[in-house]
């Protein structure tokens, strides 16, 4: 009887001893210590980064974003256990090209025809556009998220695909814009025609450069997710624009036929908000036939710090702080969008683009 006792009580101290050892090598760490934490890039979220060039808001090309950061800029985060790729730009900097804009965006470095095969889907929430800017100019308190761009001839943009919210509202407007392919040599022609898809258009601004028109009922929210496909197939734009409680949105664009060679074929808008300024430009009869197109995406902030006596479509009147870019994110004078995806699909007959770069970086 003792001597199953001594057994039992045997048994359960070396028991106990194993469990504290076996306890200890497997918390090696000292109390206190913080665990490491992997650092998630954009490439980790979205995997595109051989397919395109990252243009930062400072005006630099870093080229392929792998495995990159720069958290004034661009940079990856998790909110509502999801991932997204975080793009930003102030309202004033340094600018890429001949812009007066400043971008924080993806610019694909194929270029391909109208003629071939080419889609991008992305999905994404618009987080701040500028809190100060001109009401009256309408490109004020908006920020670019997609756009076709061509590399030859003057440049122009066949699709840009904005998002603009006026301070005070809660709901801003999705719209996109086709640029004419200016007719001859001279481009200081051109002008936009602007197309609602939720919301009001590029046209609609305020009565003086402190006073909203009114917010829009069927609007888009910031933080507020959509989605937009761009395909183009044979010569023609098809766009589709989807938001969960809105209805889906399809519009097509012939890219490479013109419906704007001659005066008389000008829209009523154009008439109200370019010729006025000086762009009442035709467009060439083929309009981007010929020409290398390619995708952008990300975030292209239209307001600015130019004087809207430049000109009243495009130059805010935004506060930039001197191109403080600090100053600029803690007041709100930036805009930011975070995509959760970004899909690219385009034809093998796609060229390099890097004549494009030379000429802009």
């Amino acid at each position: 009887m003792n001597i199953k006792n001594i057994n039992l009580a045997t048994v359960l101290g070396a028991l106990g001893l194993f469990t504290l050892l076996n306890s200890c090598s497997n918390n090696p760490q000292k109390a206190g210590a913080k665990e490491i934490q992997k650092t998630i890039y954009s490439s980790d979220v979205i995997p595109f980064a051989k397919d395109w060039n990252l243009i930062l808001g400072d005006g630099s090309n870093v080229g392929h974003a792998l495995n990159f950061e720069q958290k004034d800029f661009f940079y990856a985060t998790t909110a509502q256990k999801k991932d997204w790729v975080v793009f930003k730009a102030p309202n004033g900097g340094d600018t890429h090209g001949t812009s007066n804009n400043t971008r924080t965006e993806m610019a694909q470095t194929k270029k391909w025809s109208a003629l071939s095969d080419a889609k991008l889907n992305a999905t994404l929430k618009v987080m701040n556009v500028s809190s100060t800017g001109d009401a009256r100019v309408a490109a004020s308190y908006s920020v670019v998220i997609g756009q076709i761009h061509s590399a030859d001839g003057h440049e122009n943009e066949p699709l840009k695909i904005f998002y603009k919210k006026f301070p005070g509202h809660t709901k801003g407007s999705v719209f996109w814009h086709y640029e004419i392919n200016t007719e001859g040599e001279d481009n200081a022609g051109r002008w936009d025609y602007s197309t609602a898809v939720w919301g009001d258009d590029f046209s609609v601004v305020g009565a003086t450069a402190d006073t909203y028109p009114k917010e829009p009922e069927d609007g888009i929210a910031l933080g507020e997710t959509i989605s937009y496909e761009i395909l183009v197939k044979q010569g023609v734009m098809y766009l589709t624009f989807k938001s969960e409680g809105h209805p889906t949105q399809m519009f097509t664009k012939n890219l490479i036929v013109s419906e704007y060679t001659s005066a008389a074929d000008m829209p009523q808008q154009t008439k109200d908000l370019f010729v006025p300024i000086g762009q009442d430009g035709v467009e060439r009869a083929n309009a981007y036939a010929g020409e290398g197109l390619f995708f952008k995406f990300g975030a292209y902030n239209q307001t600015n710090g130019k004087s809207p006596e430049v000109n009243r479509n495009w130059c805010s009147g935004a506060e930039t702080h001197g191109g403080d870019i600090h100053k600029q994110y803690t007041d709100g004078n930036y805009a930011e969008v975070w995509f959760q995806e970004a899909r690219l699909s385009v034809s093998e007959t796609a060229i390099s683009n890097e004549g494009y770069f030379i000429k802009n970086d």
